[in-house]
């Protein structure tokens, strides 16, 4: 007699491919919309599946789970970060939670290096000078930027993702100074010839670059807060591609608005998809929209480390990327 299928409930529209093996699997929902579910649809998904795969757009909250029913045990979520999720509360009511860490860190990396070049280089503002009409020619004085080679890059967060910033950032020549709980091993620290700093406030104010790459817990909310943001140098660029509420953003946007920082490229905001519309009108801030893993290889590498976390579910064993509440 064949084994029941769970029932999975997917919230957005995944990878064809992914979709499909999914299909194969499990008896799957899919949101062929790919609309956004509201609250209420939500919580109806959650008290008919066994298993739901949420994505960041989903807020899984304590008050959320206290209306969840009890076929629910496996959250699956189609991404790194779990701060959408209540993962403490999951856990109290037997709920499993599992997310998909590794397979974003060299496309979260290459995007890194490359807000940091737009902004160093006023890349975008070059190339909307080009769409107005404004370029007229060559001058000597215009549009300059800063070299890269021979910067210090203060790196907050040393992981996964941290680190492939400092190897592409030692590749352009630059200097590797980082801040994290804990000092990285001297394996790393060699190979990258990096400096660690125990005090945030300390490598702020002596490096040319700060790039975020913490993740986001009640620990790290406006860890660059109004008071640390104006320890930088006026020439010293901001880059965010790990979550907007790390930044206290209020407070940057006033900053490059003054030029007492040079500029920041950002792929995070802190009420997302909202963005400050002081924001938008600065020149020298470089915005993107959420696009970290947005490359065709990390969404279907997110999507089997789903289907891996959700099959090893249910053979009975412990799913490999199972999130606990002392984790984050």
């Amino acid at each position: 007699m064949a084994t029941r299928k769970p029932k999975v409930i997917v919230t957005r529209k995944l990878p064809d491919a992914v979709e499909t093996r999914m299909r194969e699997l499990f008896d799957t929902e899919l949101n062929v919309t790919d609309e956004p579910m509201t609250r209420k649809q939500l919580l109806e998904a959650a008290g008919r599946c066994d298993v739901l795969s949420p994505t960041i757009t989903d807020k899984i909250d304590a008050a959320f789970l206290e209306k969840v029913g009890e076929r629910l045990k496996l959250i699956a979520n189609f991404g790194a970060g779990v701060d959408h999720i209540d993962v403490a509360a999951a856990n109290a009511k037997g709920i499993i939670v599992t997310n998909t860490p590794g397979v974003l860190t060299d496309d979260t990396a290459d995007l890194t290096l490359t807000l940091l070049m737009a902004t160093l280089r006023r890349v975008i503002e070059g190339a909307n000078a080009v769409q107005s009409g404004e370029f007229t020619g060559w001058a000597p004085t215009w549009m300059l930027g800063r070299r890269v080679t021979g910067k210090r890059i203060g790196i907050i967060g040393m992981g996964r993702i941290g680190a492939a910033v400092a190897r592409r950032a030692k590749a352009f020549g630059m200097q590797i100074h980082y801040h994290n709980r804990k000092p990285a091993s001297s394996r790393v620290a060699e190979e990258l010839e990096a400096t660690y700093w125990d005090s945030l406030d300390q490598m702020l104010a002596r490096v040319d670059i700060v790039t975020v790459h913490a993740p986001a817990t009640p620990a790290t909310f406006h860890l660059l807060s109004a008071r640390r943001l104006k320890l930088l140098q006026p020439h010293a660029i901001v880059i965010n591609t790990a979550r907007g509420s790390i930044i206290d953003e209020a407070a940057l946007t006033e900053l490059l608005a003054t030029k007492a920082i040079a500029g920041a490229g950002l792929d995070v905001f802190e009420e997302e998809p909202r963005i400050n519309p002081k924001l938008l009108r600065l020149s020298n801030a470089v915005l993107l929209p959420h696009m970290g893993s947005a490359t065709v290889e990390a969404r279907v590498d997110m999507g089997e480390k789903v289907i891996i976390n959700i099959k090893t579910w249910m053979d009975g064993h412990r799913p490999p990327d199972r999130v606990l509440p002392q984790m984050l």
